[in-house]
């Protein structure tokens, strides 16, 4: 047991020799895991005994605590700056060797987000991987450099039991913003009108920035505006009326951290808040889905991180 996150499961994050373990198996798991564990048998599972409860009540505390030496991943490593900068000056290189070691640290957060999200909804949230790379660490590892390298771009995609559709998460270090994005089929009957609606009235307490993009059968069709200005002219994502409506794509942007670590303007806090955030404010409220509610004070703490300046 230790303090690192392996980026998947029953992987050990540290290198070791072959030879040591042809007669003995080696496995490990992070104290992030024990507390999210934990959380997850307390809040959604129950305890019978009360004893039993109030010990793993006390495990959760103590886990939590700052000084427990015990705290979840919170740190993007030596060479997240010199990544960030040289993505932003435009000379990251896919051969650069400090970009291994920000996509590997991602791949990391991407398994910290899961267990968070299992934790606190009480399902079994998993990144979605392309079936080529699934099971290929090494090819996997790759394809993320080469999407940094080329783009300046982080991105995972996570499935939540319940929720209307997979919900995806981009980290852009060009622009600075987090983009988290959902995509909803449109209902099979109806105008397109009526299908506009559907999904408009869905989104009565959605934050105004957030980006209603139309997909239509004839695929050179496009429409895509802000809730803002749509809300009282629908019409606006109708350029032709009488096109068949198929599905609806939304987005919503928040500022990156820039910050290695820490709490305030750091990354990984950064990308948390966004996630939180567009799951209590759009996926969870989307029907006909049976989302899993996000805790309210958890959801309010990071409305309130994305919102504030």
């Amino acid at each position: 047991m230790s303090n690192d996150l392996a980026p998947t499961g029953g992987v050990h994050p540290i290198d070791v020799d072959g030879r040591k373990l042809r007669k003995v198996a080696l496995h490990h798991i992070s104290w992030s895991e024990v507390l999210h564990e934990a959380q997850m048998q307390l809040a959604h599972r129950g305890v019978d005994d009360r004893l039993q409860a109030w010990l793993l009540a006390e495990l959760v505390r103590y886990l939590r605590h700052p000084r427990s030496g015990a705290a979840g991943f919170d740190d993007m490593g030596a060479a997240w700056v010199p990544v960030r900068e040289a993505v932003a000056a435009g000379t990251l290189r896919a051969t650069d060797r400090k970009i291994g070691q920000v996509t590997t640290s991602w791949e990391k957060l991407v398994r910290h987000l899961c267990l968070r999200l299992t934790s606190q909804l009480g399902v079994g949230v998993v990144p979605v991987l392309p079936r080529k790379i699934a099971k290929d660490l090494p090819a996997r590892e790759q394809a993320a450099v080469t999407r940094l390298a080329g783009d300046g771009t982080l991105h995972t995609t996570l499935r939540i039991p319940g929720a209307i559709g997979v919900v995806g998460v981009t980290a852009d270090l060009r622009t600075g913003q987090v983009r988290t994005t959902i995509e909803v089929d449109a209902p099979s009957d109806g105008s397109g009108a009526r299908r506009v609606n559907w999904i408009l009235r869905q989104l009565k307490e959605a934050p105004n920035t957030l980006l209603v993009e139309v997909a239509f059968a004839r695929r050179e069709q496009t429409a895509c505006e802000l809730l803002k200005d749509v809300r009282d002219n629908a019409a606006a994502l109708l350029p032709d009326p009488a096109a068949e409506v198929r599905s609806f794509r939304l987005s919503l942007c928040a500022p990156l951290g820039t910050k290695r670590n820490g709490l305030r303007r750091a990354f990984i806090p950064s990308v948390n808040a966004a996630v939180d955030a567009f799951y209590a404010e759009i996926v969870q409220g989307l029907k006909p889905s049976v989302a899993p509610r996000l805790p309210a004070d958890v959801a309010e703490d990071a409305i309130a991180a994305v919102e504030s300046p």
